[in-house]
């Protein structure tokens, strides 16, 4: 059975993913501050809007207008599909005060109301027909009450799935935490990729590792990756050994090199299909 996938569009984690995101998942990006996880998620949903995949960005812990800075930092210009309808920001940060909140389509006025926010949620994914969404960072919502956590995720992947969508979740962990961000969260969610970032010998290094998917075979090995200028890129043909003071990056064995190469041609040929027979369809 083929399973149809999201590709997210990233320079290397098709690769480690084997094609692709399986679609309707929801996916934990979980990583300590400066890792990458925010840039992750607003890389993939610009991905999916140049693939004419509209896509909905929740803001839990930046306003709006720096959201949209952000995006601009690595050239992501979004303004024209906001205009056509195709993204959105939904403001669960403000809770509607001042002059810029105002002006925004989709505001979350109690912001720690999770309910209200499915809510929203729900109707910004319906206006726009949206295929991918981002919660950045889903933490908040439960950061002064754990014993919620997977509630609140159960609550917003049945939205989110429900109507379609893939997302990822950005999960806030402290430096050196090896858990996911709250308890229970790792085992709602359908999958997590875990962004590192290590000081070896008074050096920094990136790394990227999918924890787990569900309904792929996925690398298990973690990579080395780099935030650049447009993005993040995953270097998916080698995988990075940090022990103690000591840092090895190796080249991946070539067998599975190939077998990463091929699962990737063979999700963007289903994906060519899949959008012929809609095309046939209208």
């Amino acid at each position: 059975m083929v399973v149809p996938r999201v590709r997210t569009g990233v320079p290397g984690l098709d690769e480690i993913l084997y094609g692709g995101i399986p679609e309707r998942s929801i996916v934990l990006l979980s990583g300590g501050p400066g890792t990458g996880k925010s840039i992750l998620g607003k890389q993939f949903l610009y991905n999916g809007l140049r693939a004419e995949e509209p896509g909905v960005f929740v803001a839990l812990e930046e306003h709006p207008v720096a959201v949209r800075r952000s995006f601009r930092h690595f050239g992501w210009d979004i303004t024209q599909y906001e205009r056509e309808g195709k993204f959105a920001i939904i403001d669960a940060f403000t809770g509607g005060i001042g002059a810029a909140a105002q002006r925004e389509k989709y505001v979350v006025k109690q912001v720690d109301d999770v309910h209200e926010l499915s809510d929203v949620l729900r109707q910004a994914i319906k206006d726009l027909g949206a295929r991918r969404v981002v919660v950045d960072s889903v933490s908040t919502l439960y950061l002064t009450k754990p014993a919620t956590a997977r509630g609140t995720i159960m609550l917003l992947k049945r939205v989110i799935a429900g109507l379609g969508c893939t997302a990822f979740f950005v999960s806030q962990i402290s430096v050196g935490e090896r858990g996911f961000g709250g308890p229970g969260v790792e085992h709602a969610v359908d999958g997590i990729i875990r962004l590192d970032l290590d000081e070896v010998d008074g050096k920094l290094y990136r790394s990227i590792i999918v924890w787990k998917m569900r309904d792929t075979k996925h690398s298990m090995l973690r990579h080395p990756m780099d935030i650049e200028d447009d993005g993040i890129r995953v270097h998916w043909d080698e995988y990075i050994r940090v022990s103690g003071n000591a840092v090895r990056i190796e080249k991946i064995p070539g067998q599975e090199a190939e077998e990463m190469k091929r699962a990737v041609e063979e999700a963007a040929k289903a994906k060519v299909v899949e959008v012929r027979e809609e095309a046939e369809e209208e």
